[in-house]
């Protein structure tokens, strides 16, 4: 199987799961709304449609969160990680180096070190005549 064929089955799998929900979320609709007209044909006033609509909903919301993931969280699954690698290739092949961030900690004494470089300087703790 070459790699195109492999993209090609993971993007069908992906689109059917969107699809079933998309299929569950309009079979909720349709039900919620038959429940509700139900429930004001039957007993206006005592509402009890939402009860079972509550169980299903929750039930909605996590194939949500199945397909589609926690909006706002980067979902670590095996496609995060191969775009990862490729990110990290390129950005090899590009020749740039890797980022490194600095902890906290030393970025404060660096600048305690700049400071304290400041007072000395205007107390004048050097003699001119050694400057180049």
């Amino acid at each position: 199987m070459s790699m195109r064929d492999i993209e090609l089955e993971k993007a069908r799998k992906r689109v059917k799961k969107k699809k079933e929900f998309y299929q569950h979320l309009g079979s909720y609709i349709a039900v919620g709304g038959f429940f509700f007209l139900m429930n004001v044909v039957t007993s206006f006033g005592d509402w009890w449609f939402y009860y079972p609509m509550l169980g299903w909903g929750i039930g909605l919301v996590i194939h949500f969160f199945t397909v589609f993931g926690i909006p706002g969280v980067v979902n670590y699954n095996e496609d995060w990680e191969e775009r990862a690698i490729q990110e990290e290739l390129e950005r090899l092949r590009r020749g740039k180096p890797p980022r490194q961030e600095k902890p906290l900690e030393e970025e404060e004494l660096e600048l305690k070190e700049l400071q304290k470089e400041t007072v000395e300087r205007k107390g004048k703790k050097w003699d001119d005549s050694e400057l180049v």
